[in-house]
């Protein structure tokens, strides 16, 4: 039915795209001529504003379905001008400035049809990369190569569009039963070098996702960067606030990266262990980040104060209170962490869980992970582009989660940090996963 609608609608706009040579080919009155390219530029424009129609009751997935259709459009469009100005010029007899103008006004009629289309992915899309865009501007004159491009991003928009009406579908029909209502509220707690804006989620869309299906959800806002003990500190402070706000016993954590260590911290040597009812952590570095190692080793103490006194000074500005860049990231080496560990035990009644992820290529993920990734494979371990996997997995409840696919999974992806839908890994579903699991077990 697409298919149909689309040649349908190509036919009115290529009508329009050839107005300057059927206005010579056709015998009719002037005035009926008029009336005709009149009435085609207004169907021209209603088109531009419901081309494909309402496809969703979701208004961004309705753009993404929308732009992607003008783009299929204008493909086919420009595919189906150039054959007609090929024959025009063949057999149709037209002065050779009427074919010109034939030829340009089509072609500028079809690459504002893509225009528009573009500007509704690029308010709308999160999934097509800002490379193809790139790649469109250098080469939307250049023959061929520009109908591919827009192939390009007109594949990536419907599979986005796709992707999230099943995942929209899924949350209806669950929606009743509220899978992550947990017990106890569920407090995220987020990794160095971050913190917890909400006009940009640290966790990306996660969040969003567990309040759709029932969870209670709370955030650490420790700072950005500090000493374990500093951070913990903070969180302590933060645990205390949550349960007298919500009146709950206890809560659920679930940290990412340095976030397990601060919460571990605030477990077992602030007296939290009462107020926790479970700890999952997220490529946590419970044995240090070989990463870091290799940094200190290689970088001078004056560049390290240097890149230290402007990084607070920025985390200063953003609402730390006392950022500390140089002792946060010195405290995440092996052997400091290696020490922690020993001072950190479980406590008992807690459910503890840890969970790891790899990449699999340098081309995984972006800078720097992917430089973190080179240097942490001359250990010959699995690696997330900062944290290898021995030191992620700790204990007895370990999770791996194994990517199928060449890609891996980054350190980032496992929060959802870029807002990417990756090919065989759910990001979402994955904590839907983790929240159903501490719900089943009456947490």
């Amino acid at each position: 039915m697409r298919r149909l609608r689309l040649f349908i609608d190509q036919l009115l706009v290529l009508t329009l795209c050839s107005a300057p040579a059927l206005w010579k080919l056709i015998a009719l009155p002037t005035a009926v001529k008029v009336g005709t390219v009149i009435l085609l530029a207004v169907i021209y424009l209603l088109y531009l504003i419901i081309a494909g129609g309402r496809q969703d009751k979701n208004s961004k997935l309705s753009r993404i379905a929308k732009g992607s259709f003008l783009i299929d459009g204008a493909v086919l469009s420009l595919f189906l001008h150039t054959v007609i100005v090929v024959l025009l010029i063949i057999f149709s007899g037209l002065n050779p400035w009427r074919q010109l103008a034939n030829a340009l006004s089509g072609y500028a009629i079809i690459a504002f049809s893509a225009f528009v289309g573009i500007v509704r992915l690029v308010i709308s899309s999160r999934q097509v990369k800002i490379i193809k865009y790139i790649a469109l501007f250098f080469t939307w004159y250049i023959p061929v190569i520009n109908l591919i491009v827009l192939r390009l991003i007109s594949r990536d928009a419907k599979k986005e569009f796709r992707f999230e009406q099943a995942k929209q579908e899924l949350d209806d029909l669950r929606k009743e039963n509220e899978i992550c209502k947990t017990k106890y509220p569920i407090l995220m707690v987020h990794g160095i070098f971050f913190r917890d804006w909400q006009k940009f989620n640290y966790w990306g869309r996660v969040p969003r996702e567990l309040v759709r299906n029932g969870a209670e959800i709370y955030y650490g806002n420790q700072q950005s960067a500090n000493l374990i003990s500093v951070s913990a500190g903070e969180l302590r402070d933060r645990i205390l606030e949550v349960i007298k706000e919500t009146g709950a016993e206890k809560l659920n954590i679930i940290a990412h990266s340095k976030g397990g260590l601060d919460s571990r911290y605030a477990i077992s040597k602030l007296g939290m262990d009462k107020y926790v009812a479970s700890l999952v952590t997220i490529n946590t570095p419970h044995y240090g980040c070989n990463f870091v190692d290799d940094i200190l080793s290689k970088v001078s103490d004056g560049l390290m104060q240097f890149v230290a006194k402007r990084y607070n000074k920025l985390f200063t500005v953003l609402g730390d209170t006392a950022p500390d860049f140089e002792k946060g990231i010195r405290e995440l080496t092996h052997s400091n962490c290696a020490k922690l560990d020993t001072e950190l035990p479980d406590r008992p009644g807690i459910y503890y869980r840890s969970v790891m992820s790899v990449m699999k290529n340098v081309f995984s993920a972006g800078f720097p992970l992917n430089v973190g990734y080179m240097f942490n494979r001359k250990d010959g371990t699995g690696n997330d582009g900062l944290v290898v996997k021995e030191s992620a997995l700790r204990g007895t409840n370990t999770l791996f989660v194994e990517h199928k696919g060449s890609r891996g999974l980054s350190h980032g992806d496992m929060i959802d940090l870029f807002r990417e839908n990756i090919d065989g890994f759910d990001v979402r579903e994955f904590y839907v996963g983790i929240v159903k699991d501490l719900k089943e077990r009456g947490l």
